[in-house]
C-alpha cells in the first residue's frame, strides 16, 4: 500500500515540475523577462506636466497672480 502511494507521489511530483517548466517557457517566449530595468528606474522619472485638472490649474495660477499684484 504505501509503495502504491510512493509512486502516486513522485508521478504528481513530475507533473507539478513539467507544469512549471511550461510556465517558465511560456513567460520567457512572451517577453515577461525582456526589460526588468525599466519599470524600476521609470518610477523614479518625475513628470514635467503637473496632475492638475486644468480648471484648477486655471484659478490656482490667477490666485497666485492676484497675490502678487495685491503685496506690491
Amino acid at each position: 500500500m504505501s509503495l502504491n502511494a510512493l509512486f502516486f507521489q513522485l508521478g504528481l511530483t513530475i507533473v507539478f515540475i513539467g507544469l512549471a517548466a511550461i510556465g517558465i517557457f511560456w513567460a520567457i517566449k512572451n517577453g515577461q523577462y525582456d526589460d526588468l530595468d525599466g519599470p524600476a528606474q521609470r518610477i523614479l522619472m518625475d513628470e514635467d506636466d503637473p496632475m492638475i485638472p486644468f480648471k484648477q490649474r486655471k484659478q490656482s495660477s490667477r490666485s497666485v497672480e492676484q497675490d502678487r499684484a495685491n503685496s506690491k
